[in-house]
């Protein structure tokens, strides 16, 4: 299969699968509103969400390293329509966590990065896998610019109920692209067994500490995600203004992530980490430092926007660099599930 298809494939699943997500925000105060419900019940779907994906991303990144990618992106794009879907129809926060927690959480454990990394990776000359992952994290980030604008405009003009079918039906677009994703190359590499391969990974002390850099990286992200638009109609601003910030992040992040991955394959991954790390934590310093106005939200949104997913194509290169491709997208998914730790606490 053509490497530039399988990277326009997986690129514009990213894009699906992280646009909708990155609207999650966008619900929350509707919904409270309409049921009467605390901050603290979304909030913990939420929550709920990001551990059931980080959890199951291993297995599903095992069963795709088995038996191929497309049957493992299909099933969880259904999965996701099915969980847009019943969001729409909730009305007791019980069905609220199985729907948008549980079921979107699952969804999301197999039709994001990890999973479509490795499949790249697969495809891709070792000369040139960082920049192509460093674009399909791109992608990511401009179906979080495109999608948002969307969703608020059938919350706005419509309502959250249509807006969730809306969504649905623009995700179900995952399961013919990933059905396109039929055939990957027998992926080179030591003969090990999957116990191997874990505890190989496991005695790395490099595989620790990116899974606890992970854990912060999940953590100021999600909330920032889940909580910014509400934080910005706290401080007097309106819900348009929440919308153009994150619309913002997506839109800077489209030149940080794949900045990331050219410089990645360029410079040391480990120290570009830290440098976005850093500079993440001045940037939030200054966000709760002033005043909140407009300007100081988008001037905030447009910088942690060119580092919100850089980490990404770093990180994931650092594991297929240091394990190899035979289990790339299992390690993977075991190292993203510190990112989603974090975004469980950072969101509830």
């Amino acid at each position: 299969m053509n490497p530039t298809f399988v990277l326009g494939a997986g690129a514009i699943i990213l894009c699906l699968s992280f646009g909708v997500r990155a609207g999650m925000g966008l619900y929350l105060q509707p919904m409270a509103l309409e049921y009467g419900w605390g901050r603290e019940v979304f909030s913990f779907a939420m929550a709920l969400q990001n551990l059931i994906w980080g959890a199951l991303g291993p297995f599903a990144g095992g069963i795709a390293d088995r038996y191929g990618t497309a049957r493992v992106v299909a099933g969880a794009g259904v999965v996701y329509v099915l969980g847009l879907v019943g969001m729409a129809l909730v009305d007791t926060p019980l069905l609220m966590y199985i729907n948008s927690g549980f079921l979107i959480g699952l969804a999301l454990s197999g039709t994001s990065f990890a999973i479509i990394f490795a499949v790249i990776a697969r495809f891709t000359p070792p000369e040139r896998r960082s920049t192509a992952l460093g674009i399909a994290t791109a992608a990511g980030s401009f179906g979080q610019f495109a999608l948002l604008p969307i969703t608020q405009f059938f919350i706005s003009r419509y309502d959250w109920h249509v807006a969730l079918f809306a969504v649905a039906a623009i995700t179900a677009l995952i399961i013919p692209l990933a059905l396109t994703m039929r055939t990957e190359p027998a992926a080179r590499g030591p003969g090990q067994s999957v116990m191997e391969a874990l505890r190989e990974a496991n005695g790395e002390r490099g595989f620790h500490f990116l899974f606890w850099g992970y854990f912060v990286c999940g953590f100021h992200i999600a909330m920032l995600t889940v909580h910014l638009p509400a934080f910005v109609t706290d401080q007097g601003l309106r819900a348009e203004h929440g919308m153009t910030a994150l619309a913002l992040i997506g839109l800077f992040n489209i030149i940080g992530s794949f900045a990331a991955g050219w410089l990645g394959g360029r410079f040391s991954k480990k120290y570009l980490l830290s440098a976005i790390y850093l500079i993440r934590a001045g940037l939030i310093a200054l966000l709760v430092a002033f005043p909140l106005s407009p300007l100081i939200l988008y001037l905030f949104a447009c910088g942690i926007g060119l580092l919100w997913l850089g980490t990404v194509p770093l990180t994931n290169g650092l594991v297929a660099q240091i394990f190899g491709l035979r289990y790339a997208a299992m390690l993977a998914s075991i190292v993203f599930f510190g990112h989603q730790v974090g975004s469980f606490v950072g969101v509830w």
